[in-house]
């Protein structure tokens, strides 16, 4: 049975991809050639693609004035970035069962993953009853002793239920009212169902009232949503992904079950290739889809290009960010082969327990206060801004506290007089300020750095490495090297002229690539070339959750006696 393209893509589960189809009805322009994304593909009656991926582009809103029992009138594009925030109206259509929920409304791990759902009946489970109309939470979907179930809870009494629903399930199960509010883009990512409208109303737009506004003016009424798709596909005879919108104006027909799937043209991820055994590499392949920038290797790895893909491996990384009080500081992950020079820079510490972290047997740690602080122990001394100080070691002192006496946590250290040292006892709960003075002139390496301090570390590049063509890092005003991180990598190299190689990161790069039937020139990659590679503010986010949640964090500072 032939269907629109839009209505076969917006009843697709992606879970059942790659999907082959047909076109029954074809668009016929210039040719039989349709240009979408800069990509030419000719879409003749009678043509098979490869669907392998789809993600909404854009919302075409119909408007409502009034509310959303009115009728909508205008129809205007939204970009997923318009600004405004926006409530979602529950929709008054029924499902009838839970697998139809689990196929077409959005279920994960994010807090907008999580819909919520009543039974206009209720619903006996083994161990409780759900009565009509209690609010379901909807969690994850999973299997459960052979059976795919929906994980749930519900909060009855102020105590909340665990429970799981099968996917078998049936009844008449309406959406709760939402009291959240979202962006479009997060509406578009989440809260579409598959074959439904979604009406939302505007809760607060950031529109500014201009030409470019398509929104009427003082707009208060209601929008109903519905995505245009980006389809990512193969064609037969074409090595490059096409991009088509699920609007386009064709008909098709899903012939998956009767067609050769194989002999399309593959098309893989970097993540992919990384899941390959290490004894099928080294691999030829040929791009199908380039990553975007235009530092190297990134400006090198054009769509028809052929690269050779020597080994898969983790290498270790320093995360790094820029010193600077503004926000639009520069993150940067440096190899450890980086061939420049550092010098080291002052670092700041807030308490006295970071004193005591930071202080090391290679030499002694020296500061000078920038806060004042005054003791309420006579035991423990004072301090005032210029102070200078040589941390020595964490000990335990007896302090006199409600007429007892009472061992607290402090740190010890030599006050620098002008010509003689005092020692003292600062307590460690002590939120002061503390600048540390380098006498160390030295100039380090990456190497020397991981070796012998602890991160974090302040430095500022003095000598720049001359391998790399443009180093980033020299024209930091200051750097502060985080953690160290082991990241995900592939070593790839030109097959035309492999003279230099280089590597790519897995999670990091979007690329599409399929594998060519010929060998590898030889086994033996060429000289690797250092990339110190600059990540966004997203991803370097990501990163450190990633980082720390593999990480104890040291135990908080003693608190101050009451």
């Amino acid at each position: 049975m032939a269907f629109s393209l839009e209505k076969f893509i917006h009843s697709l589960d992606l879970r059942t991809l790659p999907r082959v189809l047909q076109i029954q009805s074809g668009i016929y322009c210039q040719g039989s050639v349709y240009e979408m994304f800069g990509n030419e593909c000719s879409l003749s009656t009678g043509e098979v693609i490869k669907v392998i991926g789809f993600k909404i582009n854009k919302l075409i809103a119909s408007i409502c004035e009034n509310n959303e029992g009115s009728q909508f009138s205008a129809k205007v594009e939204l970009p997923l970035n318009f600004p405004g925030l926006y409530k979602v109206v529950a929709d008054k259509t029924p499902y009838v069962s839970i697998e139809e929920i689990a196929r077409k409304v959005s279920i994960g791990p994010t807090r907008f993953g999580h819909p919520c759902f009543y039974s206009a009946e209720d619903i006996k489970l083994e161990n409780f009853t759900i009565k009509h109309g209690e609010q379901i939470t909807f969690n994850s979907v999973e299997e459960v002793n052979g059976t795919m179930a929906v994980s749930c809870f519900m909060v009855r009494n102020n105590q909340s239920h665990s429970f799981t629903l099968p996917l078998s399930q049936e009844g008449e199960f309406y959406e709760c009212e939402d009291d959240q509010i979202y962006t479009l883009k997060e509406i578009a990512e989440w809260k579409i169902p598959k074959c439904r409208n979604r009406i939302v109303k505007l809760s607060n737009t950031l529109c500014m009232r201009d030409s470019s506004c398509p929104l009427p003016e003082n707009f208060d009424g209601c929008l109903i949503l519905m995505p245009v798709y980006d389809v990512q596909a193969v064609m037969k005879f074409r090595k490059d992904i096409v991009h088509i919108l699920s609007d386009l104006d064709v008909e098709v027909k899903d012939i998956t079950d009767c067609y050769d799937i194989g002999s399309f043209l593959q098309p893989l991820s970097l993540e992919d290739i990384f899941e390959r055994t290490s004894k099928e590499f080294p691999m030829v392949a040929e791009i199908m889809e380039g990553p975007l920038g235009s530092q190297k290797p990134y400006n090198l790895l054009s769509t028809g290009k052929e690269i050779v893909i020597y080994k898969k491996y983790q290498a270790a990384r320093v995360l790094a960010s820029e010193m600077r009080s503004d926000s639009s500081k520069r993150h940067f992950l440096i190899p450890t082969s980086y061939k420049g020079k550092f010098k080291r820079r002052p670092r700041e510490f807030p308490t006295a327990y970071d004193l005591a972290i930071a202080r090391s047997e290679k030499e002694q740690l020296h500061v000078v206060a920038t806060k004042a602080f005054v003791s309420p122990h006579k035991e423990l001394f004072s301090v005032s801004v210029g102070d200078q100080f040589l941390v020595q070691q964490c000990q335990t002192s007896e302090v006199l506290y409600e007429g007892r006496k009472k061992l607290i946590d402090v740190l010890a250290c030599e006050q620098i007089l002008s010509d003689s040292y005092k020692k003292v006892l600062l307590p460690m709960y002590m939120e002061g300020g503390f600048v540390e003075v380098i006498h160390d002139k030295k100039q380090y390496h990456l190497s020397e750095i991981r070796k012998e301090f602890h991160l974090p570390f302040n430095v500022k590049v003095s000598v720049r490495d001359l391998s790399i063509e443009e180093d980033v890092l020299a024209a930091a005003p200051a750097l502060q090297f985080e953690e160290e991180i082991t990241d995900s990598y592939l070593l790839i190299s030109s097959a035309s002229s492999p003279v230099e190689s280089w590597e790519i990161p897995v999670y990091r790069l979007n690329m599409l690539v399929h594998l060519l039937s010929k060998d590898a020139q030889t086994a033996v990659p060429p000289t690797t070339r250092t990339t110190v590679e600059e990540i966004s503010k997203e991803e370097y986010y990501m990163l450190r959750r990633y980082e720390n949640l593999t990480l104890h964090p040291p135990p908080r500072p003693p608190k101050k006696p009451t």
